[in-house]
């Protein structure tokens, strides 16, 4: 078993083109899913819908996430439907397994006073906070993925323009507009601080670096930013994406045409890019609810 989900994996990476970090969720998911397969058989074959649904039921009594469960349900189906297309099972019993619900959930999102107070937290008088600058800048202004920032590559940018380009899930890739404001301190940080990290490293294209003059992490991105946001005394739960989520409220609430922030979001599918218009519904209502002499 532990052989054909190697294959399944080298398949992802090579077949499908796959970013690791997908791999590695796929990874994850399929290798505790074996491991309680295996307890009753070592033959993918002799996996049926009642075996996938018992393994389903032990990941509830474990209080496993409800996004855990559909995820885990995705990469099952996705991994029987290649055992199936390459005759290693002559029936996939995924197609007899429903698959869970997602609960619908607003996602998080700052304010605009929020997003200035935490914008302006990092100390610009030393260089890595003008990295951090720049870096918390270019999020709001661009609405990228956390893993689409720290794969920027200086020919990514082009700045004169106001533009940057990116490759973002499905390999799409897509040109965003920046703003003045994040132009200004991602200058300033291309003509200092990276400047200076990079005598500490050979050189490299990758636009944002550590301290040691490499590329940064997406982890280091999320702890740098639970640092800022405890600084601003924001207290609720921010996290790189939630940049992300109200750079596309912020420009619906401003009027913006719900195709353009799909473009610049990066959404294969407009039904994902919905979601914030409930947000802005919201919003709308609250400022009803406010401001109007008979709301009340």
């Amino acid at each position: 078993m532990k052989n054909q989900l190697a294959d399944y994996l080298h398949f992802l990476r090579v077949e499908r083109g796959l970013s690791e970090n997908t791999i590695k969720s796929y990874r994850q998911d399929l290798t505790e899913a074996i491991q309680f397969f295996q307890k009753t058989t070592q033959s993918f074959s002799q996996v049926d819908q009642f075996l996938i649904l018992n393994y389903l039921e032990q990941m509830q009594r474990e209080k496993k996430s409800r996004r855990t469960v559909i995820r885990t349900v995705s990469s099952l189906r996705n991994f029987f439907r290649y055992l199936a297309q390459f005759n290693v099972i002559t029936s996939d019993p995924m197609l007899k397994v429903d698959s869970p619900k997602q609960a619908k959930t607003l996602p998080d999102v700052l304010t605009v006073p929020e997003v200035t107070k935490l914008l302006a937290m990092p100390n610009v008088s030393k260089a890595l906070g003008v990295r951090d600058r720049a870096i918390l800048e270019t999020l709001y202004a661009t609405g990228l993925r956390v893993s689409e920032l720290v794969n920027l590559r200086l020919t990514d940018l082009h700045l004169p323009m106001k533009l940057i380009q990116t490759i973002g899930k499905g390999d799409r890739e897509r040109i965003i507009p920046i703003g003045d404001v994040a132009i200004d301190w991602l200058t300033r940080y291309l003509k200092t601080t990276r400047i200076e990290l990079l005598k500490k490293r050979t050189n490299t294209d990758v636009v944002f670096l550590n301290a040691h003059g490499r590329q940064l992490t997406r982890q280091a991105i999320w702890q740098m930013i639970k640092k800022y946001v405890g600084l601003a005394g924001i207290k609720r739960h921010v996290t790189p994406h939630t940049l992300r989520h109200s750079f596309a409220t912020h420009l619906l609430e401003n009027g913006a045409d719900l195709r353009i922030v799909q473009e610049l979001l990066g959404h294969a599918d407009i039904s994902t890019t919905q979601i914030y218009t409930h947000i802005s519904h919201k919003h709308l209502t609250e400022v009803y609810q406010k401001f109007h002499p008979r709301a009340q």
